[in-house]
């Protein structure tokens, strides 16, 4: 179901997707949190492929590649 709202949206963008592409860019969007000096902060992946269309897309925002966590 979520799949084919997604690729309905994708269509509708202008946007012609290999379902294979999609999984392969969203599982390379990592995160990792270090800590500095007592700070934490997470660090994202740059994105990679089509991962950018896929959130502007759906209307979600990437983080930021850079921020400071709890």
């Amino acid at each position: 179901m979520l799949r084919k709202e997604l690729e309905i949206r994708l269509n509708n963008a202008g946007h012609d997707l290999e379902w294979a592409d999609i999984k392969q860019d969203l599982s390379a969007l990592k995160t990792v949190t270090i800590e500095e000096e007592g700070k934490h902060f997470a660090i994202r992946a740059e994105c990679q492929g089509c991962c950018g269309k896929l959130f502007q897309t759906v209307g979600v925002a990437l983080p930021q590649v850079i921020r400071k966590v709890a």
